[in-house]
């Protein structure tokens, strides 16, 4: 079975970098472990495969990685329809910044670091496409990519009132922090194969 950071990194079998990954079976075997826990051997009662390639996608285009972003879309397609596809990269797209920014508690040792930026909020529309559960995930997700700093109760309170359970909002935090450590890796590796076939 290939290995999704394998295939996202574009690592030629046999090659350097494959010979790299090898070296650390475990941790392989633990990034591979978790991709399939959150999308391949799922309870949909947390959350539904298409929320969760939702919230991938839309993650995958905030980084700017095109194929898995490409992974993600296809997924998203499968699982809940070209409308919701579309409208996640259209969305993504609307979200695009940089950071991270965000605000410190005032009364707080580092309020003085405070940064403005962009409040990513789902229109009207495209929530009528999205639904309420959905629209609410992808705009905690911007949040965690770009302001983590502001994440709070009230935050989590959000999602709860958008129909999200407890262990939805666990599942959806850990689909996020996934995401960032598997497409940081991936972009590492390709980075290490370019300079090898260099």
């Amino acid at each position: 079975m290939t290995d999704i950071i394998d295939r996202l990194a574009g690592v030629t079998p046999g090659g350097t970098v494959d010979a790299l990954r090898r070296h650390r079976p475990a941790t392989r075997d633990n990034a591979q472990a978790s991709y399939h826990a959150l999308f391949e051997n799922i309870e949909e009662a947390s959350a539904t495969l298409a929320e969760r390639a939702a919230v991938a996608q839309f993650v995958a285009i905030l980084h700017d990685d095109e194929v898995a972003a490409a992974h993600y879309a296809a997924l998203t397609r499968e699982s809940g329809g070209e409308a919701l596809e579309r409208a996640v990269t259209e969305l993504a797209e609307a979200g695009r910044t940089e950071g991270p920014y965000g605000e410190y508690p005032a009364e707080g040792p580092l309020a003085g670091e405070s940064v403005a930026g962009l409040r990513f909020a789902v229109d009207d529309h495209a929530r009528e496409i999205l639904g309420e559960r959905t629209a609410a995930s992808l705009e905690h997700a911007h949040l965690l990519v770009f302001r983590p700093r502001e994440s709070s109760v009230a935050a989590l309170t959000a999602l709860g009132a958008a129909g999200w359970s407890t262990d939805g909002i666990v599942t959806l935090s850990q689909l996020v922090s996934f995401l960032a450590f598997q497409l940081r890796v991936a972009a590492g590796l390709r980075l290490l194969d370019t300079e090898d076939a260099a």
